[in-house]
């Protein structure tokens, strides 16, 4: 394998000497096609030890934040699962993909669109998932995306009954099991078990694990509820008068949907960072495995989740559904070769811009008809100028 200096070496050599009118050497030298690993959390927002908040326990992600490029203004272009992986996977916008609703199929609306997973399988990929990547069933999935596709099963939400310790307001699951014996902890093992065969293959490969926690219901081994004793979270106070400024249209609990109210809100507050801070401990796992394989070399890691997620902002928001920054932005952490970890951008990303970035990343040739920008000048300079808006629509 050709190391990226080596290649860098070897372009510019022959760019040279065919200024200089010399011949060219007759095998020319390929670029180096990185792997890919991304991982997905489902409904996280930025509560991380890594985004300075301290109230959460996120040790994994923040070591993958000291290897990584930390940025702090990046959004989701839809603030629902559906449609939000929808835009990530075809990097088109909501407005062309046409999927606005966790009932719509991605195929449905875009029967020819290369998604991600897709445009590196056809530049010989070997594209592997487990768990949750495209919006949940079968009728979501991508067959032509997947060499393996590992699909989420109703175990996902719904755990053994013998495992179930006890059951909380807001949502909350407690159970009696070991990390191994959980849908989440399956997916760290089974991904980590292919991560390990693929890199015994002799083709580059693209990952995804994609995790269902902390989306609801909140699930966790009971010593992750022991981290967050609710009668020990605190929140912070809203401005009086607050809610008088907002226009009704932007708070869902008054067009009908659930309200968190102030007994349930520590409670749901605590099963959320429970069953964040269990992912956070299966995400180990992978981090493990990319370290004894020596993949940072030549591997671009992701870490993201599909959008934002309240906890009784604004007089009560729960879930997701809103145009207000605990909805709309979302953690993204990359770390790639040659790039300096433990470094932070303010420069506006978007999901729908991962796709043209990881194309960038790992050496391939543009992919067409994409809609989002690739980021992957902020990676070497973090505090360039970018670009002045990002889109989120609901």
């Amino acid at each position: 394998m050709v190391s990226t200096h080596l290649w860098r070496v070897i372009r510019t050599a022959s760019l040279v000497g065919a200024a200089l009118g010399l011949p060219l050497a007759a095998s020319a030298a390929e670029p180096v096609r990185r792997n890919v690993v991304l991982i997905m959390a489902d409904d996280l927002n930025n509560d991380l030890g890594c985004y300075g908040f301290a109230a959460v326990q996120s040790p994994q992600l923040d070591r993958l934040a000291r290897r990584s490029v930390r940025f702090d203004r990046a959004y989701c272009q839809y603030p629902v699962c559906n449609p939000s992986r929808a835009s990530l996977l075809s990097g088109r916008r909501p407005e062309s993909t046409g999927i606005l609703d966790n009932v719509t199929p991605a195929r449905s609306k875009l029967p020819d669109a290369i998604f991600l997973p897709q445009y590196f399988r056809q530049q010989g990929y070997r594209t592997i998932k487990v768990g949750k990547i495209s919006h949940t069933g079968d009728a979501f999935e991508d067959g032509p995306s997947w060499e393996i596709d590992v699909r989420e099963t109703r175990e996902a939400k719904n755990p053994p009954p013998e495992q179930i310790l006890r059951e909380l307001p807001g949502q909350g699951i407690v159970l009696n099991a070991d990390d191994a014996k959980t849908w989440d902890g399956f997916v760290a093992r089974r991904g980590v078990e292919l991560l390990d065969e693929a890199v015994a293959g002799e083709r580059p490969f693209l990952l995804a694990i994609g995790f269902r926690r902390p989306h609801t219901p909140y699930i966790a081994p009971r010593n992750y509820f022991a981290l967050y004793p609710p009668e020990q979270i605190t929140f912070l106070d809203e401005p009086a008068g607050h809610l008088d400024k907002i226009p009704p249209l932007a708070l869902t609990y008054r067009q009908g949907a659930k309200r968190l109210d102030a007994a349930t809100r520590p409670l749901a507050t605590s099963a959320y960072r429970a069953s964040l801070s269990f992912i956070d401990a299966q995400i180990a796992l992978i981090l493990d495995a990319l370290d004894r394989h020596d993949l940072w070399q030549n591997t671009v890691v992701v870490f993201a989740s599909d959008h934002g997620y309240h906890l009784g902002e604004h007089g009560g928001l729960w879930h997701k559904m809103t145009l207000f920054e605990k909805a709309a932005r979302v953690p993204l952490l990359v770390a790639a070769p040659g790039v300096d970890g433990g470094k932070a951008s303010t420069g506006l990303v978007e999901l729908v811009d991962l796709y043209p970035t990881l194309v960038e990343l790992a050496g391939l040739p543009a992919a067409p008809d994409l809609e989002g920008q690739s980021f992957a000048p902020l990676l070497a300079q973090p505090d360039r100028a970018w670009k002045q808006g990002a889109f989120t629509v609901v």
